[in-house]
């Protein structure tokens, strides 16, 4: 991926890694669209930084996802990288009332919307880079988000394919792995022992820079380079 010169979509770019992404691919002179639920976020983020397109949208409804690839097609048909960063992650237990009610809100946010977002903007002719954003827990998952956990894995595993399935049509296909960071992912507090952000984003560009399409950093990279009786000792350590 060239990092210059993109007009890029950021789902979910008003806040953690999407705002970080958001701020340094402005720094290296792209045109950034955003979009997320809570409008207010956005607006403080576009006065920040003036030059930032912004898009409210709720990810979760279906014909919402639609209205906004009908915008991007008609105001910005010019887009050529869609990033899918938007994500949910909630602390759950199976035993909870309402574990399924969760569960399905996490699936649709971190699996539908993105592969329906994926299947509309495969129309638009300029588009030439796919970023999806999966995690560290798609090797090892948390117990205590066994959702999220899942749908990382899911999500990783369709990367692979994704990026096999397109190369015949020229679009490089980037898979982001982080591993925990300071954001209110999974909510307020939970990370604040976890590496900053901005650390995390300089690990992302340098590697883009070097032209890789599978980029970790910390605790995700080393579990992309464990093997299996690695990975269950992390399991085993980490749900203890």
């Amino acid at each position: 991926m060239k990092i210059t010169g993109n007009k890029i979509l950021i789902t979910g770019g008003g806040s953690g890694i999407g705002l970080g992404l958001t701020v340094r691919l402005l720094k290296e002179n792209n045109t950034l669209i955003i979009c997320g639920r809570r409008e207010s976020v956005l607006k403080e983020v576009s006065g920040k930084y003036p030059s930032v397109i912004i898009r409210s949208c709720d990810l979760s409804i279906a014909s919402e996802r639609e209205d906004l690839y009908k915008w991007i097609s008609e105001k910005h048909s010019d887009l050529n990288v869609l990033v899918n960063n938007a994500g949910i992650q909630q602390w759950m237990s199976v035993y909870d009332s309402d574990f399924y009610k969760r569960a399905k809100e996490e699936i649709n946010i971190n699996i539908e919307a993105p592969l329906h977002l994926i299947s509309l903007f495969m129309n638009l002719k300029s588009l030439r880079t796919i970023i999806n954003i999966t995690s560290g827990l798609s090797f090892v998952p948390l117990s205590k988000v066994p959702v999220y956990s899942a749908t990382k894995a899911f999500f990783h595993s369709f990367t692979l394919s994704l990026r096999h399935l397109l190369k015949s049509k020229n679009i490089e296909v980037i898979e982001i792995i982080p591993p925990a960071l300071n954001t209110d992912l999974g909510g307020p507090g939970l990370h604040n022992s976890a590496p900053a952000v901005s650390e995390f984003i300089d690990a992302v560009f340098m590697q883009l820079q070097q032209g890789k399409t599978g980029i970790s950093f910390g605790f995700s990279e080393a579990m992309t380079k464990a093997s299996p009786e690695e990975l269950m000792r992390t399991f085993d350590r980490m749900n203890a």
